[in-house]
């Protein structure tokens, strides 16, 4: 893989020190941030509304499955045309839209009309839920009223897809590389405590107000106050430095470096910008986006590794806990309630995992995090499998089992890949393509997502715990071996070295020399 950052010209930049600057790159990181918040919340709060939704709507399982993937499935076509947009109009401008469509989206899913009256109490039936399901043909939730629905699902769905894609490449380019894992995989802890939100709210709400009709529709309206933040945050929030180079403007990316790095520093950074957005010129033949992308196979093998790291992460499994965990704390022997209240030991061991792969994100190399992750991960899946299986159904310690089992998934999984991931994604690709191609590969992982977010209650009650998560470690294995034999490394080095080395396939060379500079 690619050498240290002493290889790559790095050490000619002045030293990263302590100052003013440091404050302000991390105020932006937190406004940035809140998009992350955003696209935890809107995807952690079906974990505990999904069920009061169709309880009180009379949705099939078909009819949820597809209000819950339809979310999934919008953003992966957000994560590509946001990419896509942030690069000809704007990380900024892209990232205040995104929060413009956070707030429509919430509003059609509150305000979807039909079901109970808002605030009355539930008939008895629809609160048991029953063997038979009565509940399921009750309700006045119009064709009209369920079309509203999926707009506002699908609106958001855009906007998270969006915020995937936008937000780790606008901090990738604002960071100093020497704390660009830092400060991008903020983004990711932004998510998983937005999901952390979500499950607690949901088990407050559920538990104090679960007996009226709408509980949902107060769940999903949480998401309408960060999406405030953000576009009023983000309207005094910079341009991406990298980004105006690229248009051009170099006096107004030198602007913005000033107030994210020293001075010295900002017109050094600057220069090896500047030199080499003009060498990509020259050798794209002024190409830009998918013509330049397509014009090289090194462009189009980084692309395709980036597609399998964004669908590795995913098949893992993910966020099949984040979005049906309630649903497979029950399958384990749970009670509806206490699964509610289960769900937010997940929450936390995300959290807590988040933290801890931030301290490790400029200490360890991507390629052995991710190795690391898959190994825990699979393991993980394995003892779920297993412990399934060997232990009885009626036993009292079955759920509790399974219940440290899957925090312990959950935990592996944040610690060493989620943060990781985004990461790597939003340094990997060239300047002139970034959004683009981060998008395209996150459009493939959001897609994975859907459809298993799509098929995940199925799985769960056809083939249980015990199936599911064997077949989660089986696929797990598989992307373990494809990280190890492929994806190459990206720590220490600016994203300007790794500009070079991916457009002219040096990435992917790997020395003896390397392999000692790396240990």
């Amino acid at each position: 893989m690619a050498g240290t950052a002493q290889e790559t010209g790095a050490a000619n930049l002045p030293p990263l020190t302590p100052g003013p600057y440091r404050k302000r790159i991390g105020l932006i990181s937190i406004i940035a941030c809140f998009g992350g918040l955003l696209f935890g919340y809107d995807t952690g709060v079906s974990n505990g509304a999904e069920g009061p939704m169709q309880r009180e709507l009379g949705l099939t399982e078909l009819q949820l499955g597809l209000a819950i993937s339809s979310l999934v499935f919008a953003a992966a076509f957000g994560a590509l045309f946001c990419g896509k947009i942030s690069d000809a109009w704007g990380r900024r401008k892209t990232i205040i839209l995104l929060a413009v469509m956070f707030f429509i989206g919430t509003a059609l899913v509150v305000f979807s009309p039909g079901g109970e009256a808002f605030g009355s109490r539930l008939p008895d039936y629809m609160l048991a839920g029953g063997a038979e399901h009565e509940w399921l043909n009750h309700g006045s939730f119009s064709g009209v009223g369920y079309g509203v629905l999926l707009a506002g699902r699908i609106m958001l769905g855009l906007a998270v897809g969006g915020a995937s894609t936008v937000v780790p490449v606008y901090l990738a380019e604002m960071a100093p590389f020497e704390i660009r894992g830092a400060i991008t995989g903020r983004n990711e802890v932004a998510i998983v405590s937005g999901q952390l939100l979500a499950f607690v709210m949901n088990a407050i709400i559920g538990n104090l107000f679960g007996e009226y009709a709408g509980v949902w529709r107060v769940m999903f309206a949480m998401c309408a106050i960060p999406a405030i933040f953000l576009f009023f945050g983000m309207l005094r929030m910079p341009e991406s430095p990298r980004w105006l180079v690229e248009k051009g403007r170099h006096d107004d990316a030198l602007a913005v470096l000033k107030t994210v790095r020293s001075e010295d520093r900002a017109i050094a950074e600057l220069h090896d910008v500047q030199v080499v957005a003009e060498e990509e010129e020259k050798f794209n033949d002024k190409k830009v986006g998918l013509g330049a992308l397509l014009s090289s196979k090194w462009l189009v093998r980084i692309v395709l590794i980036g597609i399998g790291v964004a669908m590795a992460q995913q098949l893992t499994g993910i966020n099949s806990i984040m979005y049906y965990g309630q649903r497979i704390l029950i399958e384990a022997g749970f009670s509806g309630d206490a699964a509610l209240i289960a769900n937010i030991s997940a929450g936390v061991a995300a959290v807590v995992g988040g933290f801890i792969a931030l301290y490790n994100m400029d200490r360890l190399d991507r390629r052995l995090t991710f190795a690391i992750g898959l190994t825990l991960t699979t393991t993980c899946h394995l003892l779920i499998g297993i412990s399934s299986i060997v232990m009885p159904e009626d036993a009292a310690y079955r759920p509790y089992v399974l219940l440290l089992l899957i925090v312990a998934f959950v935990f592996s999984m944040q610690t060493f890949l989620n943060v990781a991931v985004w990461v790597w994604l939003a340094e990997i690709f060239p300047l002139h393509m970034r959004g683009l191609g981060i998008g395209i590969s996150v459009f493939f992982g959001w897609t994975t997502n859907g459809l298993l977010a799509l098929f995940v209650p199925t799985l769960i009650s056809t083939i249980h715990i015990t199936g599911t998560f064997f077949l989660f470690a089986a696929v797990g294995l598989l992307a373990l071996l494809f990280v190890v034999r492929f994806v190459p490394e990206t720590r220490g080095i600016t994203l300007e070295k790794l500009e070079e080395d991916v457009s002219t396939g040096a990435i992917h060379i790997v020395t003896r020399e390397t392999k000692l500079l790396r240990r």
